[in-house]
Formats: C-alpha cells, sequence, structure tokens
C-alpha cells in the first residue's frame, strides 16, 4: 500500500487538493448566496450584475431589451423587444464555472505569481465569454425559438465548458510546475 501511496503521490495531492478548494469556495459561495437574501440586488449582487451587463451588451447591437427581477422565483426576466425569452439564474453568473476552474488550476498549482494571475484572468476570460455567450443565447433565442431547447442545452453550455477546458490546457502545457516536474 505505502508503494501505491508514494507511486501515486502526486495524483493523490491533485485530487485531496481540487476537493478541498473546490468544497472550500463552494461553502463560501452558498454562505454568500444565503446572505443575498436580503439583498438591494435581486436575486443577489453577482447573478443582477450579470443580467444587467448582458442586457447592456444585447442593447449595443440594436435590441431593446429590459431585465426585471421575475416575481415568483430568484431569476431576472430578459425581455427582447417586449419578448420575454428566458431567466437568468444563479447558475447562469458563472461563478460555479470560474470555482471549477480555479479548483484546477489550484491542484496543478504553478510558482504563487503565474497561478495567480493566470486564476485572475482566466476567471475574468469565462466571466466575459459568459456574458456574450447569454447575449448570443438570447438573441438565438429570439429570432429561432424553436431552437432554444438545443442552444439552452448543448451549444451554450458547450461553449462555456470549452473554454474553461481551453484554460485548463493552457495552463497544464504552460504554467504548471507538476509536469515540470514529472519530465
Amino acid at each position: 500500500m505505502k508503494e501505491l501511496v508514494i507511486k501515486y503521490k502526486s495524483v493523490i495531492k491533485f485530487i485531496l487538493t481540487f476537493l478541498l478548494v473546490y468544497i472550500s469556495l463552494s461553502v463560501v459561495y452558498k454562505f454568500y448566496l444565503d446572505a443575498s437574501k436580503d439583498s438591494l440586488y435581486y436575486p443577489d449582487y453577482i447573478t443582477n450584475l450579470v443580467a444587467v451587463q448582458s442586457a447592456d451588451l444585447i442593447d449595443t447591437m440594436g435590441y431593446h431589451v429590459q431585465v426585471v427581477p421575475h416575481p415568483d422565483e430568484p431569476s431576472m426576466k430578459l425581455i427582447i423587444n417586449n419578448v420575454y425569452l428566458a431567466r437568468i439564474v444563479e447558475g447562469c453568473n458563472s461563478i460555479s464555472v470560474i470555482i471549477l476552474f480555479v479548483s484546477f488550476i489550484l491542484a496543478f498549482s504553478g510558482k504563487p505569481k503565474p497561478t495567480f494571475l493566470f486564476i485572475l484572468s482566466g476567471s475574468v476570460i469565462i466571466y466575459v465569454v459568459n456574458l456574450v455567450r447569454i447575449a448570443v443565447l438570447s438573441i438565438g433565442i429570439y429570432h429561432y425559438p424553436e431552437k432554444s431547447e438545443i442552444l439552452h442545452t448543448v451549444v451554450f453550455p458547450g461553449i462555456i465548458y470549452g473554454i474553461v477546458f481551453l484554460l485548463w490546457i493552457v495552463w497544464v502545457n504552460r504554467f504548471s510546475s507538476m509536469i515540470k516536474k514529472n519530465e
């Protein structure tokens, strides 16, 4: 057993670090969501900000857009040209995806400064891609409502997770010290 632990030490370290960071950040995020219930921003500050920024992006493309609090659930209603198209819920704000991204980067950590800068820049990239994704998805649903299911469940999750995967590949191949140690 000891030989297996020694042989797979880096794999065990990766898994434990990933789980520890992921669970810790998820718990902190859950506390944030619970604390946001009585917030000035509905349903929470980040989801509200994503809804407003997505609407601003759609507006720059020439559409009349509104985001208003949903009266029956914790979400923001997205309305384009007076047509209610979608709800922006907490899961649309990219924070859960960023937590997954950060957990992987820290589990495959490199030097502190590049790690911090990659986490910061990668998180910004994920956040911005998510805004563009919401805007394009909304416009796509506006013009092609019959395609809304495939756009929402296949195409656009593929975009956000594809970006995360590409960032992970860049990190592992360019910056991670774990690969360099094992070569």
